[in-house]
């Protein structure tokens, strides 16, 4: 696989300052297309105490299907003790498994068939592939961060009701080291940073 220089740009856009405020994130590349599948955690910057855990939309468990022998989603996000299920919407047999030391798992899923549900205890990020399909490849995301979402086709993500007071704004991805992140502050407008990155094409 031919490796290729690139870099991601951050930008975390605040609404009007006040005591909680709406902050978009939109992660793009170095061409500036934007980055789907992009995990951004917002947590408290310096001392300051951590707010409480926003929820996550959605429901668990969470379903990662595997359809055209893809994973979908590609990358899916948690809080710790959620679980998630497999779906095999193929028309062969797919070999699910990961080494991860965070959870190891394994199981055969027949076509139409669904896995019981996982329960992912700990903090981290889970590879997953298809024993039969070495193409196939999923990541499981699991933090106890106060804010944590997934970035759309659209690279941009939105989160609600942050308070006033100073964050890190962090971004990971299979292909970006996990070094990307800026700093902002609800009473600001907005804030940009850039990060290098190696990755795949």
């Amino acid at each position: 696989m031919r490796k290729q220089a690139a870099a991601f740009w951050i930008l975390a856009l605040l609404g009007a300052p006040a005591a909680a405020a709406e902050l978009d994130v939109h992660v793009i590349d170095s061409k500036g297309q934007p980055v789907a599948d992009a995990v951004v955690t917002v947590v408290a910057a310096g001392a300051q105490g951590e707010p409480r855990r926003a929820p996550l939309r959605g429901t668990s468990p969470r379903m990662i299907d595997q359809k055209a022998l893809v994973f979908a989603p590609y990358v899916e996000v948690f809080r710790p003790g959620e679980d998630v299920v497999y779906r095999n919407s193929d028309r062969t047999r797919h070999h699910v498994y990961s080494f991860s030391p965070i959870k190891a798992f394994e199981f055969v899923l027949a076509p139409g068939e669904t896995s019981a549900p996982l329960k992912l205890d700990r903090t981290g990020v889970i590879a997953v592939g298809c024993n039969i399909h070495d193409g196939m490849i999923n990541y499981l995301y699991i933090s106890d961060a106060p804010w944590i979402a997934r970035t759309g086709s659209d690279g941009a993500t939105r989160f609600h009701d942050v308070p006033a007071g100073q964050f890190d704004v962090r971004v990971w991805h299979p292909r970006l080291p996990p070094s990307a992140r800026t700093w902002c502050s609800p009473a600001s407008r907005s804030a940009r940073t850039s990060n290098a990155a190696w990755i795949s094409r």
